[in-house]
């Protein structure tokens, strides 16, 4: 039982030189103070009371940015959220430049989305967020490029917009609807019209084809469920009788 402590003692010694680190972890070593080396992944062995390690991961973070309040170029105000993806790529510099290189990115995102969205206007928010979501990771990345920090990507969710504008929005959008209706519906009269045109030319070429075409349509008349139906009748159709009781007359 003598030795029972200092079997104890090279336990705990042991346990604190030998660190094992994941294939996404990256350990920043420090020794008496002072940055050495950055180790991993596998079996690393630290000096006893003298190195101190820090673990960093070398995932992609996604971070969630809290909605902000938000008033665009042309006085509108909003509520816009985001989310924030990135990861560390140099972890001596994410720990040594940066208190909490997490939360220093956060803040980041939340104040430079109010900076860019303050200098847009409603519309161009709603229609162009690619192009907006593409200066919101330029800027943000090269701001936190000095933390070795890369920011892969950010996304704008939500536009929360107020009720009046929300009303008035989906006025411009019905109204927007029957300009086009009405423009489909005019389009389709003009050509109907050009083809009534283009028919009409073609049978008054012969006037038979006129007789054939009013016989056409006593017969579709004909066929509906009518008792009585007065139809006007050309006096083209009964000119060969009319010319033939003036030759009995004569």
């Amino acid at each position: 039982m003598q030795f029972l402590p200092i079997v104890i003692f090279i336990v705990l010694v042991l346990a604190s030189a030998l660190k094992v680190l994941r294939e996404y972890e990256r350990g920043v070593v420090f020794r008496l103070g002072r940055l050495i080396a950055t180790k991993g992944p596998g079996l690393i062995f630290l000096i006893p009371f003298i190195d101190r390690m820090v673990r960093v991961s070398l995932r992609t973070v996604a971070m969630d940015v809290p909605p902000q309040d938000i008033i665009t170029k042309d006085n509108v105000s909003i509520k816009v959220n985001a989310v924030l993806y990135f990861r560390a790529i140099d972890p001596s510099k994410a720990i040594v430049e940066v208190e909490d290189y997490l939360f220093a990115t956060s803040q980041l995102a939340q104040t430079t989305l109010r900076s860019v969205l303050g200098q847009v206007e409603l519309d161009e928010l709603l229609s162009h967020r690619e192009k907006i979501n593409d200066q919101l990771q330029e800027i943000i990345d090269m701001q936190t490029d000095p933390w070795g920090v890369k920011v892969s990507l950010v996304e704008i969710k939500h536009v929360d917009l107020p009720q009046e504008m929300q009303r008035a929005m989906a006025k411009q959008a019905e109204a927007e609807r029957e300009r086009r209706a009405k423009i489909i519906h005019a389009e389709g009269e003009q050509q109907a019209s050009q083809k009534l045109y283009e028919a009409a030319a073609i049978i008054s070429q012969d006037p038979s084809a006129i007789q054939l075409r009013y016989l056409q349509t006593l017969t579709e008349i004909a066929s509906e469920n009518n008792s009585t139906t007065i139809f006007p009748i050309p006096i083209e159709l009964l000119a060969p009788f009319i010319d033939k009781l003036k030759a009995q007359k004569e």
